[in-house]
């Protein structure tokens, strides 16, 4: 693959355990058009749920195997760098620029998450797993009928700059809510204005810190439990280091019994030097707790100063907290007390200010505005692009008649409630499926099959411009055969060109277009394990392709029709 590839994410391999069928396998992708095929019920789905699994989607106990306690799931994917700090700043680990996802199912339906061996959750892996794979089932071609993806489809396809318009409309809004809450406190403002003035009093003279009443209930809890915590860790110390009787001694002398036998047996060291790293740990410990105990003092005036400072800061809290979690009440107290001169400011001004901030809210609204405009302009010209595009691409999916249309509604610029985070526009997907039929919403005119066609097409146009790395296809080829077959497939063909595909089929005329192809087998008890996912070469696709052309590998019209199909694609 080319540079740009460099630039987006790829599956390089995922590990099944435990898993439906799947009793154990590993299985690695490479760069370009892959194809997973196998007979029915031998697993190739699984994969696919495997993979989704990863991504944070919804976990199903009854997915863990039959007789197994859990099931496991590992993807490894190479990341870019802009990536790559989405997931690092997520909480996840990444590694030579690539990241290792776990996913564990235990049959009694419990899942844990590791992102590069960092404890994460499935919600996080969600949050950045759309940049990473885009997966297309039968079922969720359907989305394509959601406006608020034939918008996210149309602006990426645009290269719209959706940062620059939202990050006016939220100064706008952020405006015209703080004016509305001036006006209605100016109904009340004697009142507000002595609140205000005493709560801003109060707090400059407890001046409460951040994080401060947590650090404070920690320190008092330990001094006021100085005895106890001494009397804990003496007794502690002595059981450990008493020179009677210690756990020290006694482990010493487990360490020179296997001493005594080093060499004899390496399984044996190998334990025996687990023990000694133990001991070691456990040497550590002590010299930690006699070094706490050397700082553990009582300070009768320190503990009277903190129940002082504690009272202030409840006292405060109590009066002007908001809310029934203390600590974050607390915290939100620092923000209320940080923001108070200019609420007394907004206040003082009156009326006055509330015109300065609506003349101000004016400005604003003419470059919200003029940002709306620009988004339906940029908008307006691309749907008509790549609805060209498109009816393009699917024509040529046995669908000669088709015609596909993005329409793009544009409300009212000049009233403000007209304006969303997302921009005046209601962006439709339309449908004609033949001639002279009039184009409707794709999901009351197209079936699942044309909705599958429809969303292969849209890919291939936008890939492009697309940063996703990895496209994996299920049931993309339901409902066509014969030439519809090989245009799906050289459309998939032509998608690799810009992106890493996978694509499960029991279309030979698709698989063909391979450049790697996998066939998972079923062993003789049903199960997949280890050596059941093959890459085969070209000898043996023609087998696995005369199978899946007649339902028998030996078959000498079948291979045939195998060597012609696999032809096609080398001339093409």
């Amino acid at each position: 693959m080319g540079n740009k590839q460099k630039q987006k994410s790829a599956l390089e391999e995922i590990s099944i355990r435990g898993l439906g069928v799947i009793e154990s396998s590993n299985i690695e992708f490479k760069s370009g058009l892959t194809v997973l095929t196998g007979e029915t019920g031998a697993g190739k789905t699984m994969v696919l749920t495997a993979l989704s699994l990863v991504l944070g989607s919804k976990s199903d106990s009854d997915l863990v195997r039959q007789g197994a306690e859990r099931a496991s799931v590992t993807g490894k994917f190479a990341v870019p760098r802009s990536l790559a700090a989405q997931i690092v700043e997520s909480g996840g680990e990444i590694d030579d620029e690539s990241v290792i996802i776990t996913r564990t199912l235990s049959a009694q339906g419990k899942s844990r998450v590791l992102v590069g061996g960092a404890v994460s959750s499935a919600a996080s892996v969600s949050a950045f797993a759309s940049s990473l794979v885009e997966i297309h089932a039968q079922s969720s071609s359907s989305k394509l009928t959601k406006p608020a993806v034939a918008r996210e489809l149309l602006d990426r396809y645009a290269a719209a700059d959706l940062i620059a318009y939202q990050s006016v409309f939220h100064q706008y809004h952020e405006l015209i809510n703080r004016i509305k809450e001036l006006e209605q406190q100016l109904k009340e403002r004697d009142s507000q204005l002595a609140q205000l003035t005493e709560f801003a009093a109060e707090f400059s003279k407890v001046a409460p810190k951040s994080g401060e009443l947590s650090v404070i209930d920690n320190e008092i809890a330990r001094l006021g439990s100085v005895e106890q915590l001494n009397q804990a860790v003496t007794t502690s110390l002595n059981l450990l280091e008493n020179e009677e009787l210690s756990a020290f001694n006694l482990l010493q002398q487990v360490r020179k019994g296997l001493d005594q036998v080093r060499g004899k047996d390496n399984s044996l060291d190998q334990i025996g030097e687990r023990f000694s790293e133990n001991l070691l740990n456990l040497q550590d410990i002590s010299s930690d707790l006699n070094s706490y105990l050397s700082n553990l003092a009582a300070d009768p005036n320190r503990f009277e100063k903190l129940q002082d400072r504690k009272a202030s800061l409840n006292s405060l809290l109590k009066k002007h907290g908001k809310g029934s979690d203390r600590l974050v009440a607390f915290e939100q107290l620092i923000i209320d007390g940080q923001l108070v001169k200019e609420k007394i400011a907004d206040l003082s001004g009156g009326s006055d200010r509330v015109i300065v901030l609506q003349k101000e809210a004016q400005e604003l609204f003419t470059k919200l505005a003029d940002a709306g405009f620009t988004l339906s302009k940029q908008r307006k010209a691309s749907a008509e692009k790549l609805a060209s595009a498109v009816t393009t691409e699917i024509k040529a999916l046995s669908m000669p008649n088709a015609k596909f249309l993005i329409q793009v509604s544009t409300a009212d610029g000049s009233n403000p409630s007209n304006y969303s985070a997302f921009g005046l526009d209601e962006i439709s997907i339309l449908f004609a499926a033949h001639t002279g039929a009039a184009a409707l919403p794709l999901n009351k005119v197209a079936s699942g099959g044309e909705l599958s066609r429809v969303m292969l097409a849209l890919e291939v146009v936008i890939a492009e411009a697309e940063p996703i790395g990895t496209y994996i296809f299920d049931e993309v080829d339901a409902g066509v055969g014969g030439k519809a077959a090989v245009e799906v497939g050289r459309r998939l063909a032509k998608l690799a060109k810009n992106a890493q595909v996978i694509v499960i089929t029991h279309l030979p005329q698709v698989a063909v277009w391979a450049d790697n192809h996998l066939v998972v087998k079923k062993s003789e008890n049903g199960l997949v394990t280890q050596s059941d996912v093959i890459e085969i070469d070209e000898n043996q696709r023609k087998v696995e392709i005369a199978r899946m052309l007649s339902g028998q590998e030996d078959s000498k019209t079948a291979q045939t029709h195998a060597t012609e199909l696999l032809a096609i694609v080398r001339n093409s």
